[in-house]
């Protein structure tokens, strides 16, 4: 990899101030320290020195975390394919029924690795437009305010989509993660100046905002109906 360190330090003064590309350095600079470690060390006394920095630490939390989105992937197709046993429905509807169909993915219960998958058909799309908006905000925000991109988001996007029924519209993950993202942090200062956590921000927002599809037991089986 040594030649994608040549060429990120070749390009490195654009991003510069002065530079043809500065109103940009926060999106270079998360790139280089998302590939590499911050060249950038304390050197006083007040700080301990370690191998572990901020965005070793983010990304172990989502590490950490991976056991359990591969678990509620999980039980999310299994609920789902359980009510379809019991109901004797063939589907679970809607553009999740039809995805699931295209896939070939069956509604057996006693399949883990078809309720993995059935489950991945409700968690990921929740997941990439978590992880599509909120980045969106987080990289406004550098940009305006001339900071870097930290890797926090990384576990708001993975605890968020961990909190909210597969049944919920998208356009509402969207509005729910924009609410954390901008009142529950940026609005603070971002990342360590924020006094509420964005991911539960977002889920209470969604509580008392539509509360149709956030309330009850029903929302929680990804079955229509």
């Amino acid at each position: 990899m040594k030649f994608l360190r040549e060429f990120l330090d070749k390009q490195e003064h654009l991003f510069h101030k002065g530079g043809k590309l500065e109103f940009l350095y926060p999106l270079y600079e998360a790139a280089d320290t998302f590939l590499y470690t911050p060249g950038q060390v304390t050197r006083t006394g007040s700080h301990v020195r370690d191998g572990m920095d901020l965005k070793r630490l983010m990304i172990t939390v989502v590490v950490a975390l991976l056991p359990t989105m591969i678990f509620a992937m999980y039980n999310t197709g299994y609920q789902a394919n359980l009510a379809l046993q019991q109901t004797g429905a063939t589907t679970v509807g809607g553009w999740h029924g039809e995805l699931a169909a295209w896939l070939g993915i069956g509604h057996d219960p006693a399949s883990v690795l078809g309720n993995i998958a059935l489950g991945a058909v409700f968690f990921l799309p929740i997941y990439l437009v978590t992880l599509a908006v909120g980045g969106m905000w987080e990289t406004l925000f550098a940009v305006v305010r001339k900071h870097e991109i930290t890797e926090g988001f990384l576990v708001t996007s993975a605890l968020f989509p961990l909190i909210l029924p597969p049944t919920i519209p998208l356009w509402q993950v969207a509005i729910g993660i924009s609410f954390g993202v901008v009142l529950g942090k940026e609005i603070f200062g971002g990342v360590g100046m924020n006094i509420l956590n964005p991911a539960l921000t977002s889920r209470a927002f969604l509580f008392f905002a539509y509360p149709a599809q956030i309330s009850g037991d029903a929302v929680w089986v990804a079955v229509d109906g």
